[in-house]
């Protein structure tokens, strides 16, 4: 095994252009897996490369280094629509975890249950790929393929995860349901990312769900079905939240059954969409 660390990008893409290695940040995902055992594999340590992990905007969206630490999005000074993003950060391991897990990290992993996911889908996020042969934006939705599948090449690096601006009152919320409340994989969740119009309806509404198909996904259905209505007629609708849900297909494990998961996700769906319309003032209560 051999380890490498470079001291810019350059050098880092030089040697992935050369070498069959993997890449690692945080580590916290390729050391458990290894037990006891050594790594089998030459290892690019990209945790030194200070340009992964700023987090800054310009005039065409925000972009988040590859190598930024959850730590640091939960410490950003980020618009209200990251909001589910933030969330999401708090719930994915301990604090330690948090202090060294990355988001690129969490991406690559491709876990169905990866927390990181469905916010940045509801983000309409973009994963930067860099490479000695140049740049290429990939949707996320495109990106994560399957479980523990991405469309990685080979010479390829994460560099960066590009979200677009977001309406100014758009909000986003998170929530996630697990056997227990800390440390734990989740059954279901869902982000949600709304914002209204000036008649106080709902004018945009973005909605991902994770851990209930192999991988996270949007809901297109009830996002076209929640336009135009307000907090007060979602609050009361029993039916809108079940009749979109055809485009998941979860499975049945230790965790819960399919049925139980659907169920879970057609409530988390609710509370996550009215949640977010109360950050923006849609309850006339």
């Amino acid at each position: 095994m051999g380890y490498n660390v470079p001291n810019s990008l350059t050098d880092a893409l030089a040697f992935l252009a050369q070498s069959d290695v993997k890449i690692i940040a945080g580590g916290t995902d390729l050391v458990p897996s290894l037990g006891d055992q050594a790594a089998k594999v030459n290892l690019l340590d990209v945790s030194r490369l200070t340009e992964l992990r700023t987090i800054r905007h310009d005039k065409t969206g925000w972009r988040i280094g590859a190598a930024a630490r959850w730590t640091e999005v939960l410490k950003a000074d980020l618009p209200t629509c990251f909001d589910g993003l933030k969330l999401a950060a708090r719930e994915i391991g301990s604090r330690q975890i948090q202090n060294s897990g990355t988001v690129a990290g969490n991406l690559c992993n491709a876990s169905p249950a990866a927390d990181g996911v469905p916010p940045l889908l509801a983000l309409n996020a973009q994963v930067e790929l860099s490479s000695v042969n140049g740049v290429r934006m990939l949707p996320l939705a495109d990106f994560i393929t399957g479980v523990r599948e991405i469309d990685l090449r080979g010479n390829e690096i994460v560099t960066a995860v590009f979200v677009p601006h977001h309406p100014q009152n758009a909000h986003g919320h998170f929530l996630k349901l697990g056997a227990r409340k800390y440390l734990v994989i989740s059954i279901a969740m869902v982000s949600s990312l709304v914002w209204k119009d000036s008649q106080q309806r709902i004018a945009g509404a973005h909605v991902a769900v994770g851990s209930c198909s192999a991988i996270a996904l949007r809901l297109p259905g009830l996002e076209a079905a929640l336009l135009g209505m307000t907090y007060d007629e979602l609050a009361k609708d029993t039916r809108i939240w079940g009749e979109h849900l055809d485009v998941l297909s979860p499975i049945s494990d230790i965790r819960g059954s399919g049925e139980f998961r659907l169920d879970v996700a057609q409530e988390l769906c609710k509370r996550s969409v009215l949640a977010s319309l109360k950050s923006i003032g849609f309850s006339n209560g």
